[in-house]
């Protein structure tokens, strides 16, 4: 009778060759699913819940049932729809035998117009005052504003706002929407609103000293910004009360990279906004 073969100390999985690349195939698959709107998700390893809105740059929007919007990475295996672990992927294409998907949104909610060739340029403008400002207008409204055939403007500060009125004409069917920083009662941006008031003109604005307030502050991790004595230049006292090295545009770099729909923005902004958008695409004579 053979002796039976001997008994190995290392069984288990040091007991063969070790594959230091790693397995083929990762151990666990996760059916891909396209997140469409309206789709109900689950993240997995937090409480929350709700709607897909749609994806901005390859980050996704859902909707809570309190209305509050979420971004979330397109993580492998890291949603649950209806009970199950799934990997979500941006849309492709339609689904052969699945109803339509409801229209997709631009930054600034919008519904998004698939592969609208911009405009040719309308006579109207919207005059915005630093580079700041129109980069943020950009990021957000963006699209819509291409789609309208409106092109927006740096005033490069409001002192000589009259003359810059003057120069452009302003009459129907050349509508001037003008936004501006700091825009409340006895400031000196009200002043000059007042010298350029007419009818084809519209003057907007928000109540925060700069439009980086206009970005809410939980969107760059922060519970407010910070408050700068008059007389202190803001933007620099800003970045030194939240320790942040650099120039003023590079901070601004990252507090834009941090922006990517309507909802990191403050009401008072949007509004201002829609109002100059409304008002520079309204036809002429309505």
């Amino acid at each position: 009778m053979a002796a039976p073969p001997p008994r190995r100390r290392n069984d288990g999985i040091l007991s063969g060759p070790i594959d230091l690349d790693g397995p083929a195939r990762p151990r666990h698959e996760h059916p891909t699913l396209a997140a469409r709107p309206g789709l109900q998700v689950k993240q997995r390893g937090t409480p929350i819940s709700g709607t897909v809105v749609g994806l901005v740059n390859g980050v996704l929007q859902v909707r809570d049932r309190h209305g509050l919007e979420h971004r979330m990475q397109l993580l492998r295996g890291g949603f649950e729809v209806d009970g199950q672990v799934v990997t979500l992927v941006e849309p492709r294409r339609p689904v052969p035998g699945t109803p339509a998907a409801a229209p997709g949104r631009t930054a600034s909610g919008s519904i998004a117009v698939p592969k609208a060739p911009a405009r040719i340029a309308k006579a109207s403008r919207i005059l915005v005052e630093g580079l700041h400002d129109a980069e943020l207008v950009e990021k957000v409204w963006g699209d819509d504003l291409r789609v309208e055939g409106v092109v927006v403007e740096q005033l490069e500060g409001a002192d000589h706002l009259d003359q810059i009125v003057r120069s452009f004409a302003p009459k129907p069917g050349r509508r001037l929407g003008i936004l501006l920083d700091h825009l409340v009662d006895g400031s000196k941006e009200s002043r000059i609103a007042a010298t350029v008031a007419r009818p084809d003109v519209l003057v907007t604005g928000h109540p925060f000293i700069d439009i980086w307030q206009a970005v809410k502050p939980s969107v760059i991790g922060i519970a407010a910004w910070p408050e700068v004595p008059r007389g202190e230049p803001w933007k620099e006292g800003v970045m030194r009360r939240l320790n942040a090295p650099g120039e003023p545009g590079r901070f601004w770099k990252h507090v834009l990279g941090k922006v990517t729909t309507w909802t990191d923005l403050e009401p008072e902004l949007i509004g201002a906004v829609e109002r100059l958008i409304d008002f520079v695409t309204e036809p002429a004579g309505a």
